[in-house]
């Protein structure tokens, strides 16, 4: 049997050898301070450089606390796919989502545990960040086309700084097709369509990338900004 884990962290990681250990011993940190019981979800998306033989080196280091979990290349929202299905099968309570760039600062996840039993969702909210303009851009046209589609303000649709209830993202994935590309949109997609669900947001700052070099670039967002739009109707009521 399973051991019952309060707290499943998942990780999409794509080529990041140069961040990934220094962002997990950081959150690890964190985390252990908090007292919390956690699990990392560390998913490598068939990265094609040394990030595998690091994430087996951080399981080794920290075992029952890191779990690195391989699957061929086929994007980020797939990669958190996998992650958040592993979350569901453990029966954790909650399940954190981040991103393997250390752009997602832990410093801020002590408020989002301490909202966690008022809430069934807590978001993080970009008001600052150090990424740049065109990714700002990049958001802000997530949101605005995603929330003339639902007719509802997504706000920050696509952050990857989110701690939701398991048992709330159990029953919401059967809404969104495995194959759809986009699934962290997707997924805030059909959680707001749920006017039961209590939502908070926690403004935070949103860092620049520890190192390395983003994966997705300009003309990939607007292509899988498209395909949201053009397969929205598959997300399911």
């Amino acid at each position: 049997m399973l051991k019952i884990i309060q707290l499943a962290v998942v990780v999409p990681i794509y080529n990041e050898e140069r961040n990934i250990e220094a962002v997990l011993v950081d959150w690890i940190h964190e985390l252990t301070s908090l007292g919390i019981p956690f699990i990392f979800l560390a998913i490598n998306d068939g990265s094609k450089d040394n990030t595998g033989a690091v994430l087996r080196d951080l399981e080794t280091r920290y075992p029952g606390l890191l779990v690195a979990v391989e699957k061929k290349n086929e994007g980020h929202g797939r990669a958190c796919r996998t992650g958040y299905s592993i979350a569901v099968e453990r029966s954790t309570e909650w399940t954190l989502q981040i991103d393997s760039d250390g752009q997602c600062d832990p410093k801020y996840f002590a408020s989002f545990w301490s909202s966690r039993e008022q809430v069934d969702l807590v978001y993080g909210m970009r008001k600052t960040r150090d990424d740049g303009f065109s990714r700002v851009l990049i958001s802000a046209s997530c949101r605005l086309a995603t929330s003339l589609l639902c007719g509802i303000d997504l706000k920050d649709a696509n952050v990857p700084y989110r701690l939701i209830r398991t048992s709330v993202l159990a029953n919401v994935l059967a809404k969104i097709p495995e194959d759809f590309d986009m699934q962290n949109v997707a997924l805030t997609v059909a959680l707001k369509r749920d006017p039961s669900l209590r939502w908070k947001y926690i403004p935070i700052h949103f860092r620049d990338r520890q190192g390395g070099t983003n994966s997705i670039n300009l003309k990939r967002i607007v292509i899988m900004g498209w395909e949201l739009l053009a397969n929205f109707y598959r997300i399911r009521r």
